[in-house]
Order: structure tokens, then C-alpha cells, then sequence
């Protein structure tokens, strides 16, 4: 693994806009960047990745069934008991979901160890199932990048494949809020996965859906909405008005309700209480847990409900190293055992490996300045090259 110099497709901005793809720039910087390319071996890929995301996946669903049993393991989450049993029955139930991200720290030599489960809302989904593999190809035509150049990226196949897979005979509703570009992109990318599948869609803002007397949600022609693909955090959702709506009626929610423990930090210490030494995962533990202070090598505070590294903070063997500001913290936090992220020509690289109906199905590379991914941290593309 190595990240390497290259040249910029002369076009690629307005191609992005053409695309739909508006937000390659952030705040004056870019977001997509595409001067470097991260390249990777097959064997990495299959070896270092795949495999072990494969695994992760099946060590993930022991967890939720185990948390489903155990009231105590539920608390510890800070999910709302009045949500317990619908949690229960989603899994009982076998209640499909679609996707995820394993966010990685590796170098290309050390087993990738596991930093968070984005499970329920992560985005970058469609620079990393659409753009890059139109990068890949026209870089390759442009003598940018090796004709033998491949890429980990059946994204876009696999989400069509699951969709058809899901027994969506209604309309399936998708929803974002208003006034998040990013957000929005990957609702409609995802809506067009749907289409192809052949599914009929209604894109919905999440402030235009409604409730009829009864509770059902409808959006903006009064429509029921029976089957719901939402971009919005569960533990953001089982607060607000819609709660009793979802949770009291037959609608079909994409992600699931069972994504709850997977999509919280916690979920990174109930993994090492059952799968203590594992080589994919770090120590982990909730600040009540004794063992919490035997960290030598630093530590990284993660608050339970945390998006695009907010109110995490780092702390090496001297103190606090790095902190980003924001807004959780109040449910909780877990400690995980410091491992910095690789740097490459000083930018430090987070691996997110992409999950679709629990296949690992490809990559997106993010990378900062410092050492914690935020939602401006630059997208690289990868390639695959023995």
C-alpha cells in the first residue's frame, strides 16, 4: 500500500457537476482529490480486508444477538427501553439491511484494525461506488494510471442485487434533511440503485413526511408510507415526533432497528469483551471498566452517538493530543487503545471498507491533515496493482 503522485484529469470538475456531484469542494478545498492514488496489492485487498471484514461482519451479528438477550448490554448503549422490543423483533424477524462501513486503520503491513462501524447512515457511498471506478477508467485511458489498474468496487452491483432483494412490493419512500448536499446525494444514488432494481421511489425531504391520526407516516400526497429509507440517525429518530410512528406500525425501515447496537461506538467494546485479542480489533472499554486504566500507549475518547469524528479526542501518554469539537457526549463514551492512522507524504489515511448485505463490496480512502477523519477530510482514489 502506498500512495502515489499523479496527474488530475483536466475535466473532472465539470463532470462532477454534471453528475450531480456538487460537493467535490468544501469550505474553498477540495473534498474529491484526485493528484494521488492510493494502490494497493491483490493480496491486501483480499487478505488484509475482505476476509477480515467478512469476519468482522459475523462477529458484529453475535453481538446483537447477545444485546437482544441482555437488558444490561442494552443500557450500556443508552438505548431508550421503550425501544427495546422493537430492537428484539427487527432481529428476530430478520429484518434485512443494506449497508455499512468499516473504518480501518492500516498501513498495507500490519493487520487493519477496526476504529468504528458506520452502520447506519455513512455517506461517501456514491464517490465510492460511481465516480471513482469513472476516475479508474478514464484515468486509465489517459495513460494517468496502468492499463493492469483494477479497483475493490462491485458497490454499485451489489446494492441493486440487495434492493431486489429486500420484497419491496409499495413504493419505497427515501428521505434526507433539507439543506445537507451530501446527505441528499446519497439518498438519490441510492434511489436510483432502487429504480434499477425495480422498485418505484418517492424522494421525500424528512421535514415534508407527516402523520395521519393514526400514526402512519405519509408524505406530501397523503400517501402511506409503508416501506422507508432513511438517512437519519436511529438515536436521533427514536427522540422525535415520528418515534411512536415507526415503532407502532408495519413500516418497513432501511436500515433496521437491530442496526441500533452496531451503529454505536459501544459496540466497540462488547466486541472485545468477547473477542479479546482478536488481531483485527483494539482494546476497548466503557470508562466504568477497571481495565480502562491500563492503557500505556494512549487512548482515544469516543462518545457513543458521535458523526464525522465530532467530540472525539485523543490522548497520548503527555495528555490530550488532538480534539474536534461538536455536540454528543451526553449518552456516554467508550475508550479505545490509540492506534494512529498511518500517515502518507504527511496525510493520515483512514481505510473504509464498505459492506453491502454484509458482503465486504469495496473501498473509499479519506485522509487529513490531522490525525481525526472529519467531514472534510479529502476522498482518494484507489487502485488495485501487483
Amino acid at each position: 500500500m502506498r500512495r502515489q503522485i499523479i496527474k488530475e484529469r483536466e475535466d473532472w470538475k465539470s463532470q462532477a457537476d454534471s453528475l450531480g456531484f456538487n460537493f467535490h469542494s468544501m469550505y474553498g478545498a477540495a473534498y474529491w482529490f484526485e493528484a494521488a492514488c492510493y494502490r494497493f496489492t491483490l493480496r491486501q485487498i483480499e487478505d488484509d480486508i475482505e476476509d477480515p471484514c467478512n469476519e468482522l461482519e459475523q462477529m458484529c451479528f453475535e453481538i446483537v444477538d447477545q444485546a437482544i438477550q441482555k437488558e444490561e448490554m442494552l443500557l450500556k448503549l443508552s438505548i431508550p427501553e421503550n425501544f427495546w422490543d422493537y430492537i428484539r423483533n427487527s432481529w428476530i424477524n430478520k429484518e434485512k439491511n443494506l449497508y455499512g462501513r468499516f473504518d480501518l486503520s492500516y498501513n498495507g503491513k500490519s493487520p487493519a484494525k477496526l476504529l468504528e462501524y458506520n452502520a447506519d447512515t455513512p455517506t461517501a457511498l456514491y464517490e465510492s461506488a460511481v465516480f471513482q471506478w469513472i476516475w479508474l477508467e478514464q484515468a486509465i485511458q489517459a495513460n494517468i494510471i496502468p492499463s493492469g489498474c483494477d479497483q475493490f468496487n462491485s458497490l454499485h452491483e451489489r446494492l441493486v442485487e440487495a434492493l431486489k432483494n429486500f420484497g419491496i412490493n409499495s413504493k419505497l419512500h427515501l428521505t434526507s434533511c433539507k439543506g445537507y448536499a451530501e446527505d441528499e446525494a446519497t439518498v438519490r444514488y441510492l434511489e436510483e440503485c432502487a429504480i434499477q432494481a425495480g422498485i418505484e421511489t418517492n424522494f421525500i425531504y424528512l421535514e415534508d413526511i407527516g402523520q395521519d391520526d393514526s400514526g402512519v407516516l405519509v408524505d406530501l400526497d397523503d400517501e402511506d408510507i409503508s416501506a422507508l429509507f432513511k438517512l437519519y440517525p436511529w438515536e436521533w429518530l427514536v427522540k422525535d415526533e415520528f418515534s411512536a410512528g415507526v415503532r407502532n406500525t408495519e413500516i418497513q425501515v432501511i436500515e433496521p432497528a437491530w442496526k441500533m447496537i452496531l451503529s454505536n461506538k459501544g459496540l466497540l467494546a462488547l466486541l472485545w469483551d468477547n473477542f479479546e485479542n482478536h488481531p483485527n480489533l483494539l482494546p476497548a472499554f466503557f470508562p466504568q471498566d477497571r481495565r480502562a486504566a491500563d492503557f500505556t500507549k494512549g487512548y482515544v475518547k469516543k462518545p457513543l452517538f458521535s458523526r464525522e469524528g465530532a467530540n472525539v479526542e485523543i490522548f497520548s501518554c503527555d495528555g490530550l493530543r488532538d480534539s474536534v469539537g461538536g455536540p454528543y457526549g451526553e449518552e456516554g463514551y467508550i475508550l479505545q487503545a490509540l492506534e494512529p492512522l498511518p500517515v502518507f507524504q504527511s496525510n493520515h489515511t483512514v481505510v473504509g471498507a464498505w459492506m453491502v448485505a454484509s458482503q465486504a463490496s469495496g473501498l473509499c480512502l479519506r485522509e487529513d491533515d490531522t490525525p481525526i477523519t472529519k467531514d472534510t477530510s479529502r476522498f482518494v482514489p484507489h487502485v488495485i496493482l501487483d
